[in-house]
């Protein structure tokens, strides 16, 4: 509709009407046609003694070719002025959103029913120009500030592993059913993975502060129910509340990573962001073991949820002087009220809940739970469509679903980590409890065994973080082999040996796959997020650290359903522990062939942006990623 009243107001200014007088009163003068001519604008008309305004157009031989339509050349449109009347929210922290939304309204801009632009209109809705952008500002305390936060991430990650050593006690102490125990373990692990991205997306709306003090509290307050808790009902409710704080937690890192880091600098951050994930899940069996060893079975079950409390306390009174809160406004632009997209939030959590659910609840309830997997599809699907709707009707969403077109790898990385974090998961799982139940060693003894995974890891991830962005994928494919090669190894060693002398053996594979798992996580972080706008950093990185726990809770079930059967059927345990580590090694196959695709992928970007018709301006940022 846009473009046919552009192009009548052109033909109106090539061809003016003749105006009318008063004489004539609101009819059109008649025209008088000469014969075998026609009129032209380019020719001198004759005068037929009438008025200059009521002459009739110029005119030419019927011969002669006539002349084309003035050519229509489109021309961008420009961002109206943020004005106080036109602006109702923004989408995510963006101040040049106001701006977009009111082009969104303009006819030129078409849009499809659901709410996605035609092809070839422009869509300036989901994308603001990057000019609109905050300028980056190096913060002199982003280091200092990386460490706190890297510190509450570390104790919220530890929780999901620490407990595993911990189950017995609580068993015993507590007279707590089979049941009960297994949802003190699933039950985190659900409420985390429910929270993360909605934690996300509340850090880019309301302030990462804000939401860091609020997920910090309500961590230390749970944490301090579990260590108190008087039955198993208790601590299963509190451990729930537990997961939940840990997701309003998590996502602030890569958030506060996004918003206070550029260039190689982002890179080096995510490398200590992934090694607290590796190392905490690594250790946590570990610190378990020595806590318990240290205060006994009956107290040292508890001290590992209150030892939480004293070093949350310390970790808040610095994340209230030191975290940034919400960023400024654009200059020139006012700041609106922050959109939080509840109805999507609440799809998404019934899209999450109908995975994690029945992976963590089929060992304690049966296998008809895994019925609700059938659900999770179709509750995606409605919230992709729901975002995209919510972007159309100029509303900011819970996640930017067009960062899976406009961020190159953005679905790629969240593959490959959801495929990593299922094989590794699994693979610990399972050595754990084959050393405790087959071989007879401590819960310390099997955190030991497990620690050069942790050194190995501690290694290779700042190293990797800091050169990820020169060499790109090739670094998470590299790693990946280096796992693989690892863990063949150890799933060739360690069912046939007995418990003596494991240790030296079993130490230089764990090590080589340490090294590898050091150089997984973190540059993907780094490449998966290095493409997102720092205004969608916190829901961006919320909906990968989902994957990671989909990914941890699937592992789970996966590896310890396989490990049982095997058992069950065989009555070796030996090949019970082969069959589940052959399964694992086959999921981190997988996720090596994602890491293959993608850097097919970026290769192929970074010649079509180095072709002469392509933009050169786009070649420094995607190239890191071949």
């Amino acid at each position: 509709m846009g473009r046919d009243v552009a192009r009548r107001a052109d033909r109106h200014a090539a061809h003016p009407a003749p105006a009318l007088s008063r004489a004539h009163g609101s009819r059109r003068p008649r025209r008088r046609h000469g014969r075998g001519v026609r009129t032209h604008p380019g020719l001198a008309a004759p005068d037929h003694g009438q008025p200059a305004a009521h002459r009739p157009r110029p005119r030419e031989p019927l011969g002669r070719r006539r002349q084309p339509p003035p050519r229509l050349v489109h021309r961008p449109l420009r961002p109206l002025p943020a004005h106080p009347r036109f602006v109702r929210g923004r989408v995510g922290r963006d101040a040049a959103a106001p701006a977009g939304r009111c082009l969104a309204r303009r006819p030129e801009v078409r849009r499809r029913p659901d709410g996605q632009p035609r092809r070839g209109e422009p869509d300036l809705t989901e994308h603001p120009p990057a000019e609109a952008e905050q300028p980056y500002t190096p913060d002199p305390r982003r280091w200092r500030i990386l460490a706190v936060t890297l510190v509450i991430g570390f104790m919220a990650l530890l929780d999901v592993t620490i407990v595993n050593v911990a189950l017995p006690s609580i068993r015993s102490g507590l007279q707590a059913s089979t049941a009960a125990v297994q949802w003190v373990v699933s039950g985190y692990a659900l409420a985390f993975g429910l929270t993360l991205v909605a934690g996300g997306r509340l850090g880019d709306a309301l302030g990462r502060r804000r939401m860091m003090l609020i997920g910090l509290v309500g961590f230390l307050v749970s944490s301090a129910a579990v260590g108190l808790a008087p039955d198993e009902t208790w601590v299963v409710v509190a451990r729930l509340a537990q997961g939940a704080a840990a997701g309003l937690l998590t996502p602030q890192n890569s958030g506060l990573i996004q918003q206070l880091f550029r260039g190689p600098e982002r890179g080096r951050a995510f490398g200590f962001f992934g090694l607290t994930v590796s190392v905490s899940a690594a250790l946590g069996p570990v610190l378990g073991g020595l806590i318990i060893a240290a205060l006994g079975e009956e107290h040292g079950w508890r001290a590992i949820f209150l030892v939480n409390v004293p070093i949350g306390l310390v970790a808040l009174v610095f994340v209230a002087r030191m975290v940034p809160g919400r960023e400024p406004a654009v200059p020139g632009q006012a700041r609106d009220r922050a959109d939080i997209d509840v109805v999507g939030a609440a799809i998404l959590g019934a899209a999450v809940l109908a995975v994690l659910f029945p992976l963590v609840a089929v060992m304690s309830d049966g296998a008809w739970v895994l019925l609700l997997l059938l659900a999770a599809p179709l509750a995606f699907w409605l919230f992709v469509r729901w975002e995209r709707r919510t972007v159309g009707r100029g509303r900011a969403p819970l996640l930017d679903v067009g960062l899976l077109a406009v961020a190159p790898g953005y679905a790629w990385g969240i593959l490959l980590g959801t495929l990593y974090f299922t094989g590794f998961t699994g693979t610990f799982l399972v050595l754990s409890v084959h050393l405790q139940e087959s071989l007879g060693l401590s819960p310390l003894a099997a955190g030991l065994m497990i620690t050069p995974f942790a050194v190995g890891s501690a290694i290779t991830a700042p190293v990797a973080g800091h050169y990820v962005s020169q060499v790109g994928r090739r670094v998470t494919v590299t790693a990946l082999c280096l796992v693989l090669t690892g863990l063949t190894a150890v799933t060739v060693l360690v069912p046939g040996h007995g418990g003596d002398g494991l240790w030296p053996l079993l130490a230089l594979p764990l090590l080589l796959a340490g090294l590898g798992g050091g150089g997984v996580v973190s540059p993907n972080f780094t490449l998966t997020l290095g493409d997102v706008p720092p205004r969608m950093g916190g829901a961006a990185g919320g909906a990968l650290q989902t994957g990671q726990r989909i990914g941890s809770a699937l592992g789970t079930a996966l590896a310890m359903s396989v490990y049982q059967v095997t058992v069950a059927s065989t009555g070796s345990a030996g090949t019970g522990l082969r069959v589940a580590l052959g399964t694992a090694l086959v999921v981190i196959a997988l996720a090596l062939a994602v890491a293959v695709r993608d850097l097919r992928a970026a290769r192929q970007r970074t010649e079509n942006d180095r072709a002469p018709d392509g933009d050169a301006g786009s070649t420094s940022t995607r190239s890191t990623r071949a």
